[in-house]
């Protein structure tokens, strides 16, 4: 049976529609809690909320402490398995796209300003 975590059913869906098409099975998952470390004081150190994964058939590991809830840390932890996985077998991750966006701006911001600020350093040198 697969688990359901404490998010909203839209990303439980996503997330259990992205392992079934990686054929990733919950029982090829191991999962351990163990105490988070960082803010939260007492309540940290009373319970065990972060999420240790490992994928027995790649060796894959995960750990998560993102969050105060143990629910939302399962979920978050095996979405982050899930990006490793997907980004092992070449497939293209959301963050990878992102971070090619992001450099696509930079570049063409940069090329913009070299252009602006090399046009007006001739205008400068015109003038003199």
């Amino acid at each position: 049976m697969a688990p359901t975590f404490a998010v909203n059913d839209s990303k439980n869906r996503r997330l259990l529609e992205k392992m079934k098409s990686l054929d990733l099975r919950e029982e090829d998952i191991e999962e351990k809690f163990i105490h988070s470390s960082g803010k939260g004081g007492q309540h940290v150190n009373k319970t065990s909320t972060c999420v240790y994964l490992k994928h027995l058939p790649t060796g894959l590991e995960v750990k998560c402490m993102k969050e105060r809830s143990q629910s939302v840390n399962r979920f978050l932890a095996r979405r982050e398995l899930v990006e490793k996985i997907e980004s092992l077998s070449g497939i293209r991750t959301l963050h990878e796209i992102r971070d090619e966006k992001l450099r696509k701006q930079k570049a063409k911001r940069k090329k913009r300003a070299a252009v602006k600020y090399d046009g007006a350093e001739r205008e400068m040198n015109d003038k003199k």
